[in-house]
């Protein structure tokens, strides 16, 4: 912090670090994370993600590769991309039964493939969590206490197939990533690990992350990911684009709400 931020820091501190200011306080810090593109859910302009196709689509970057869509739900960002008139292969993965059926319908209107499968860090048989009653909701989670805890409703377990980024690629002959986009409800660290191999050989060229409150449940914090991806600068969506975030620091990045983070691999072909 310069001489004229630790000044400012003194002065706010003596007038309104007080219990009678706190209300006003939080409701400030609450405002300013839609400023800084946290919480902006409600739809793809606020949330950054209309921004972002567009910033890749003028920049070449969707010209050749493919596009994987991890955690696909019913297919509402395969949709997007075919809407910006984006032609690249998309394999959309959704382990959920009722939710993969809505995407298989979307696939066939807007030409992208589903895959019945969601990703990990091995290939296996595992659990998915989703409201009882309730088939494919978009909060489905590998994680009971996100359905449990933070959203507060009766959880019922179904089983799903999981693969991995790195068998896909290999079974299918895939040389190029252009985008990976990855939505999984606090699973993101372990898909990421599951593409060891694609990330260390620079195939994964943009990777989108969803980064929010399951991934305390699932105990992941963003060092993490940023660990898992050195070759790579991060960037925080906005409505009007992208925001460096730059070099790790807690307080920029270990922001346990919903926010989308774009990884981009540095010297990219």
């Amino acid at each position: 912090m310069n001489t004229i931020g630790k000044s400012a820091k003194r002065i706010y501190v003596r007038l309104f670090a007080r219990r009678m200011f706190y209300p006003v306080n939080l409701f400030l810090y609450k405002l300013s994370m839609f400023g800084l593109g946290i919480r902006n859910h409600e739809n793809d302009i606020v949330s950054g993600e209309k921004a972002f196709i567009k910033f890749l689509i003028a920049g070449k970057r969707l010209n050749a590769g493919v596009i994987m869509d991890i955690g696909a739900n019913a297919g509402s960002y395969s949709m997007m991309l075919r809407k910006h008139q984006v032609s690249l292969p998309i394999f959309a993965f959704e382990p959920h039964p009722a939710a993969f059926r809505k995407l298989q319908e979307a696939g066939s209107r807007y030409n992208f493939t589903p895959i019945p499968q969601g990703a990990g860090e091995t290939s296996a048989v595992a659990a998915i969590y989703d409201y009882r009653g309730e088939g494919g909701t978009e909060h489905a989670s590998m994680y009971k206490d996100v359905i449990e805890q933070l959203h507060k409703g009766e959880a019922q377990e179904l089983s799903i197939s999981l693969t991995t980024i790195d068998e896909f690629i290999s079974e299918n002959g895939i040389s190029k990533i252009a985008l990976l986009k990855i939505d999984t409800e606090g699973h993101e660290l372990s898909v990421l690990k599951g593409a060891k191999n694609a990330i260390s050989k620079g195939i994964a060229e943009v990777i989108q992350i969803e980064f929010n409150e399951m991934n305390i449940i699932s105990r992941t914090f963003f060092k993490d990911i940023v660990d898992i991806l050195p070759g790579y600068d991060f960037y925080r969506l906005l409505p009007d684009g992208l925001k460096a975030l730059g070099a790790y620091k807690s307080v920029n990045y270990e922001i346990f709400s919903f926010q989308n983070i774009v990884a981009l691999r540095r010297n990219a072909r």
